[in-house]
């Protein structure tokens, strides 16, 4: 790794993808030494940064998002917008990680040269997939792309992650899988901008337009996240490059209100502030478990409590207060 963090940020301006890359391995780099360096990087670089649209896209298993982020993606490239996709995969440790995965399975985005595929690190944990994918979004961003889509490939909380870094949250579905409702959650109907019924072709049409009749029913149960925004359900066939159009400009209409009201500039604010401050936790937990005190009597602590001996909030109590000494001092 080079030392001279302007050898990473001059890359990252001229656009040069080799740097690019270099940049984002620095980011997801666990070394102290290389995330001293980073810091500085995306410091320097934040002002390049906020004008792109960031698209967060999650689905189903199933649902045929790989093709659609492949024909969605190469559509926008048609269009003259350069296209950055990065991955958050909370479960890539268990799978032996997804660097092939990704590039096979957006073959023709691969290969694009206004596109950029960059899948997530197998750090082992969501909050440390979600640092590097916010730093690498803005690494893209400063690099001059204009559409960054986040996708998740996880489960369960990773959506929430995902929906708390993105202008713009998009759920794919599929239909004729029975319960046209199953697999689809509360807490990802509520952080939803918009719903795509996708692999509406053939004999599937019919179906599709069923599954969107249902799942706007469902989004009258849920409490819209914008007071200037109505949640559209549209259907879509990413096989077929239908539809994808009536998406893009869906995203485009929500980002022109969004910013008119003031909503987008709020809402980047927010996501900065709660980022801070979950970097913030991180960095006092961090703090607590290395501390040679804690690490001393954490042990016997836990056995304590384990047998019944000392209760939670007393054990609790104690630990802190290790912390407390030597902020006194």
């Amino acid at each position: 790794m080079h030392k001279d963090p302007s050898y990473y940020i001059q890359g990252v301006k001229d656009n040069n993808r080799l740097m690019l890359a270099r940049t984002i391995t620095l980011v997801e780099s666990t070394l102290s030494t290389h995330q001293e360096i980073a810091k500085h990087v995306i410091n320097e670089l934040l002002p390049y940064t906020g004008k792109a649209v960031r698209l967060g896209i999650t689905g189903v298993p199933g649902a045929g998002k790989s093709t659609f982020i492949e024909s969605f993606g190469s559509m926008l490239t048609r269009l003259g917008h350069r296209v950055a996709v990065l991955a958050i995969d909370p479960s890539s440790t268990r799978s032996g990680g997804s660097i092939l995965g990704d590039k096979t399975r957006m073959e023709k985005l691969a290969v694009n040269d206004m596109a950029f595929i960059r899948p997530s690190p197998s750090s082992g944990s969501l909050g440390g997939v979600a640092r590097k994918t916010r730093e690498s979004m803005l690494v893209c961003e400063a690099a001059g792309f204009d559409v960054i889509i986040v996708e998740t490939v996880g489960v369960g909380q990773s959506e929430t992650t995902v929906a708390s870094m993105v202008d713009f949250f998009l759920v794919l579905q599929i239909s004729g899988a029975g319960d046209e409702l199953q697999g689809i959650k509360k807490g990802v109907l509520e952080v939803a901008d918009a719903i795509v019924v996708n692999k509406a072709d053939g004999d599937n049409i019919n179906r599709a337009k069923l599954a969107k009749r249902q799942y706007e029913t469902a989004l009258h149960l849920v409490t819209p996240s914008s007071p200037n925004w109505t949640v559209p359900v549209m259907t879509c066939s990413a096989l077929q490059e239908k539809g994808l159009n009536e998406v893009w400009e869906t995203i485009t209409t929500h980002k022109s209100i969004m910013t008119d009201t003031g909503e987008l500039e709020k809402k980047r604010q927010e996501q900065s502030m709660s980022w801070m401050w979950f970097l913030v936790n991180e960095g006092l937990e961090r703090w607590f478990y290395r501390h040679p005190e804690i690490q001393k009597k954490l042990p016997g602590i836990k056995h304590d409590v384990e047998i019944g001996k000392v209760a939670p909030t007393r054990a609790a109590d104690d630990l802190v207060s290790i912390l407390g000494k030597d902020l006194l001092l």
